[in-house]
């Protein structure tokens, strides 16, 4: 499997998605590179805020996430599509085991419908730099 490295693009990017409380609805769209069915990518967040990504897939497709970050601060939620980001947090549906207050830094799993999920990461305390992972088969 060739991986899709998006690094000072997605970087400069995630400043401009991050959500503080009144910036919801601000998001990042993912799409792979030609031929790859995976990508890496780097951001930092502020401490309270969020970056969200958006990553349409089909159902019965298998997606993994990974995050890491030096401080082990870095984590996520995964929703499923019709999701959205509001001023107070995120309305819609977590899969299971990357709700909020669940605290992912791994899952893998058979999605359960076609549509575009949200991935939303935040930090468990203070300022975090972190790596995304995210692939589907």
């Amino acid at each position: 499997m060739r991986r899709s490295f998006i690094q000072a693009s997605i970087v400069a990017v995630t400043t401009a998605t991050t959500m503080a409380s009144g910036r919801a609805g601000a998001q990042t769209e993912l799409r792979f590179a030609r031929g790859t069915s995976s990508a890496m990518l780097a951001g930092s967040i502020v401490r309270g805020e969020r970056a969200a990504y958006s990553l349409g897939a089909r159902a019965g497709q298998r997606m993994s996430l990974r995050i890491t970050s030096d401080e082990d601060n870095a984590v996520f939620q995964l929703y499923a599509p019709g999701a959205r980001l509001t001023p107070e947090g995120v309305s819609g549906t977590a899969l299971p085991g990357a709700g909020e207050g669940e605290d992912a830094r791994r899952w893998e799993g058979t999605l359960p419908k076609d549509g575009s999920y949200l991935i939303v990461v935040g930090a468990t305390r203070g300022n975090a730099s972190y790596r995304l992972e995210v692939s589907i088969s």
